[in-house]
């Protein structure tokens, strides 16, 4: 366990040394300034951020992911069909109500009571899931329902606009399809996913392990819009703070209140467990330990995790946004690329994805180039929301060209390639995205668009969902060309051989 420990411990520190180097040159440079409490602190929450990573990371090896893959199967062995149906929806709901990210973003919007939110989005999540098993079971295509799914999206888009009363939901809607796949849920929900394509689904079809996340990403923004119909309240927000935690009283306060959150997030997840575990999945003691441990690991490395991001790194990010919205727009556009190139690093459920996506394709999709895609995703989508900002307009210009590429290039790769894409696009958005990065976009947005940080601001966790669906896809049609230009130059050689072959025997 020690052994496994120093592993995570070291590459959660490749992971977070990129983004604290970045902000920590940007304070050495005119375009940012920090004091030296902001620095030791910053500095302190880069530490402790990196051992909660590497705790959360292998908590989530022995037991979050073994928890779903259990449920997943075990309920599929049963044949009670229903059964699995309603409990993947149960799930589903209350996973996502206590998911830390959707508190975050929730608490951030005044308009609209906290916990009538919370159970709309978890109610799309847990119908979606529903879905998820349905399209296992069914051996529907990922690609066809993905594209039915976002036509119908984009309809009640084009519908809202029409007849008005919910168009200023919408940045809120995209982002509601970003946080609800957080740090607690991915490991869950992809582990349940691949739990019920072993049993049920067709095992030479590795797509079938992927395309959960994908699926209930989408619940949340459908959910959230048909709220923004029926509501009568008008999205407002007054200015956002991000104070600077310094003393050892907050500190202390701030380590509370995320570890009853967390308690509050991973509880369900747990009864749910150990109620199943009694009735129909028996595992064994040695397993039930193993769980137990993993689950503490879980816990603690989450708090400290959250509890660094939120007394270091939201009052730098914001700061930070401040302090470059005064420079150049394309420094600004520039700077925010490169944070988010290297932000993507430090997402725990990013480390998780990449895992199991190099385990399921035998390492034809490297953790390597699956890194390197998402970052440039980020960084790509963190850039074209800050130009956003600085012009003004609306998210819809980035959205719907966006995801009409992806799905037109979901016909074009192969279907696994598509599945880890759309999963790779709500994974992105983890804790550091709403945590970090929005409050980086709101300082920028808090200097040029003040009156419009609710519209302007709020739209960028659906940003980091999109852009990874095009790069991740992109690998794949890279991959397409790469092996038809192969398979053309092994074909010609052969003729060449033939005709050689009949002119010496002439």
């Amino acid at each position: 366990m020690l052994r496994a420990l120093l592993k995570k411990l070291s590459e959660a520190t490749v992971s977070v040394l990129p983004v604290t180097a970045i902000v920590l040159l940007l304070s050495a440079t005119p375009l940012f300034n920090l004091t030296l409490t902001e620095g030791v602190v910053f500095v302190c929450s880069a530490v402790f951020l990196i051992f909660g990573m590497a705790l959360f990371n292998l908590g989530a090896d022995i037991a979050m992911t073994p928890m779903g893959e259990q449920i997943g199967s075990g309920l599929s062995k049963t044949g009670k069909f229903k059964t699995l149906l309603l409990i993947c929806f149960i799930m589903g709901l209350f996973i996502t109500i206590a998911e830390p990210d959707l508190s975050v973003l929730a608490e951030q919007v005044s308009f609209i009571d906290s916990t009538v939110l919370k159970v709309t989005i978890g109610v799309g999540v847990g119908l979606f899931l529903v879905l998820g098993v349905l399209k296992i079971v069914f051996r529907v295509s990922l690609s066809k329902m993905l594209t039915f799914f976002y036509m119908l999206l984009f309809a009640l888009v084009s519908l809202v606009i029409i007849i008005g009363g919910g168009e200023d939901f919408l940045p809120l809607a995209f982002d509601s399809g970003g946080v609800t796949t957080g740090p607690i849920t991915v490991p869950f929900i992809m582990a349940l996913g691949l739990g019920v394509s072993t049993i049920l689904g067709d095992k030479r079809d590795r797509e079938n392990s992927f395309g959960f996340i994908a699926l209930c990403s989408i619940g949340p923004i459908l959910a959230v819009m048909i709220l923004g119909v029926f509501s009568s309240g008008k999205p407002e927000s007054g200015p956002l703070e991000y104070p600077m935690q310094a003393q050892f009283s907050a500190i202390a306060k701030s380590f509370l209140s995320t570890a009853g959150e967390v308690a509050i997030a991973i509880g369900p997840i747990v009864l749910f467990f150990f109620i199943l575990q009694a009735i129909f999945l028996r595992s064994s003691k040695k397993k039930l330990k193993q769980i137990i441990v993993g689950i503490f690991y879980t816990f603690f490395g989450l708090v400290i995790f959250l509890t660094s991001v939120h007394i270091g790194f939201m009052p730098i990010g914001y700061k930070m946004g401040v302090s470059l919205a005064l420079a150049k727009p394309v420094v600004t556009v520039v700077a925010a690329f490169i944070i988010g190139f290297t932000v993507v690093l430090a997402e725990p459920a990013i480390h998780v994805l990449n895992k199991q996506v190099e385990e399921v394709t035998g390492g034809a999709v490297s953790k390597r180039s699956m890194l390197i895609a998402l970052s440039i995703g980020v960084g790509v989508s963190i850039g074209l929301s800050v130009i956003r900002v600085i012009f003004d307009f609306s998210i819809l210009f980035y959205l719907i060209p966006g995801y009409f590429i992806s799905l037109g290039l979901s016909f074009f790769v192969p279907k696994l390639y598509t599945a880890i894409a759309f999963d790779s696009g709500g994974v992105a958005s983890g804790p550091l995205t709403s945590t970090f990065i929005l409050p980086f976009l709101v300082g920028i947005c808090t200097v040029l668009q003040p009156n419009k940080i609710l519209l302007d601001a709020f739209g960028l966790v659906a940003m980091v969902a999109m852009t990874p669906l095009i790069t991740i896809q992109s690998l794949g049609f890279k991959a397409v060309v790469t092996k038809r230009v192969k398979e053309k130059i092994a074909m010609k050689r052969i003729l060449d051989a033939d005709d050689e072959q009949i002119i010496n025997f002439m």
